[in-house]
């Protein structure tokens, strides 16, 4: 139980911090930015999770169902926080910045496969 605490503090704050840093290196212009930041996020947290699987005890090792579902999922948060908003301004989660959606997104489709 620690163990995935351990795991899901370190998704967060690698995804965050390690997302946005490879972010300044892919020239996405406008909207698609937040896909790309969609896939990249997926992939570190996925990593991390490969990672973490040989450090902590209780973690175990992540399949590509945990890639694949947790993009999915990133994907689909990052459209939700495109389009839904202009379309419908008075929704109170509209107001969560959408990198942190997208990131919430892939964390949970991560941890949604395991």
């Amino acid at each position: 139980m620690l163990g995935r605490l351990v795991l899901l503090l370190l998704q967060i704050a690698g995804g965050y911090f390690l997302g946005n840093i490879a972010m300044g290196y892919i020239p996405v212009p406008g909207n698609l930015s937040l896909f790309a930041f969609a896939v990249v996020v997926s992939v570190i947290i996925y990593l991390i999770g490969v990672v973490a699987s040989q450090i902590v005890k209780d973690v175990g090792m992540p399949s590509t169902n945990a890639l694949s579902s947790a993009l999915v999922l990133a994907l689909i948060f990052a459209l939700v926080w495109t389009f839904v908003p202009p379309l419908v301004p008075d929704i109170p989660w509209s107001k969560v910045p959408a990198r942190w959606a997208v990131l919430i997104g892939a964390v949970l489709g991560y941890f949604a496969k395991r």
